[in-house]
């Protein structure tokens, strides 16, 4: 299986001198193409610290950290901005913009790539926002949206120019149990179909049978231990 992340013995520190804090210690850990994986931990070990390097949205200090092939310890900030072109988030806030309707919102996460024309980043958005069961809600507000609609137009956003890689942290925290549920199986369907890479950070138990594999962060440590998914799920 190729490879999408491939993370050697990464360190992470926080602040400079007396201030200096460890977050993140020795960190292995292979993503491959097609899979989902699921990052639980308690609160503070240094999930989304990771989610966020992985990213590209924080440099990379110590260790190797390989993102499409490309390495991102010691990266400058034109090779984050390009490796970000090729990856979805998804937050627990879908991070919508009040003032732009569920298509603009999808559509404005593809200015970046040029090689697509308005033409086609319109036509590329109504068609993923169908795709997530939002045909008749195109041109709604976020404010005229539920919880659960928001986070499809933000998995659409994240999935309408095919990323290779997609990072959700906590998508389904703010969701009741039917929502998140059919949240995390339209990404699985969508990921699938589009043969990308899905790294899921989440408490929600409710959601773990969706990922081939799930780690374990602690302290800034994580622990490969494959659990088995059903057993964690009951």
């Amino acid at each position: 299986m190729k490879e999408v992340v491939s993370i050697e013995n990464l360190q992470h520190f926080y602040g400079e001198g007396e201030l200096k804090k460890q977050v993140l210690y020795d960190i292995n850990l292979k993503l491959y193409q097609g899979e989902i994986v699921i990052m639980k931990g308690p609160s503070g070990s240094g999930k989304t610290t990771l989610l966020t390097l992985i990213g590209a949205l924080r440099s990379a200090q110590q260790g190797s950290l390989n993102v499409n092939s490309q390495e991102l310890v010691n990266a400058n900030n034109s090779q984050l901005v390009a490796l970000r072109r090729n990856i979805g988030y998804i937050f627990q806030s879908h991070n919508l913009l009040e003032s732009l309707t569920a298509r603009e919102n999808v559509q404005m996460s593809m200015e970046l790539h040029k090689d697509i024309n308005t033409k086609q980043a319109k036509e590329r958005s109504e068609h993923m926002l169908e795709l997530v069961g939002l045909a008749e809600r195109i041109n709604y507000y976020p404010r005229q949206l539920s919880g659960g609609q928001k986070q499809r137009v933000a998995i659409a956003r994240a999935l309408v120019s095919h990323p290779k890689l997609v990072l959700a942290d906590e998508p389904t925290a703010a969701l009741d149990s039917k929502s998140g549920r059919s949240v995390v199986e339209l990404m699985q369907k969508l990921a699938k179909e589009q043969d990308c890479t899905i790294l899921l950070v989440t408490h929600d138990d409710r959601i773990l049978d969706v990922a081939e594999r799930m780690v374990t962060m602690e302290d800034g440590r994580l622990s490969l231990r494959v659990q088995s998914l059903n057993q964690a799920a009951s």
